[in-house]
């Protein structure tokens, strides 16, 4: 299966909250799996930080919407949060199923959606 976006819907009335315990070793890997690891610690550590302010507030947090292979985007029309690659790809699906176990195993209760972006969004 290829797909250009993989989708996280959060269900049982989960939150942004709920993610924080998960986001960093998330956001790890999404970085380590798409090679882009930034080079300085900090920077991660900054992005991590950034996201985690918000997403302890339960506000929508920034992602990881930086030029680059994928991005992690959290749209303002539902509680959800989705990887989206350049063009329709088997990775996307290898790395959406990677996060979800990541969810899981946290316990964020989710649905995947593959290629469900709105038109604002393509």
């Amino acid at each position: 299966m290829k797909a250009i976006s993989g989708h996280f819907v959060l269900r049982n009335k989960k939150d942004y909250r709920d993610i924080a315990k998960v986001f960093p070793e998330l956001l790890t890997t999404f970085l380590e799996e798409t090679d882009q690891m930034p080079e300085d610690e900090e920077v991660l550590r900054m992005f991590v930080y950034l996201n985690m302010v918000e997403l302890e507030q339960n506000i929508k947090p920034e992602g990881y919407n930086r030029k680059g292979r994928m991005r992690i985007v959290f749209p303002l029309t539902r509680k959800e949060f989705y990887i989206r690659g350049t063009a329709r790809s088997s990775e996307v699906v290898r790395i959406t199923e990677k996060l979800s176990s990541i969810l899981t195993k946290g316990g964020v209760d989710h649905e995947i959606e593959y290629n469900a972006l709105s038109s604002v969004e393509e």
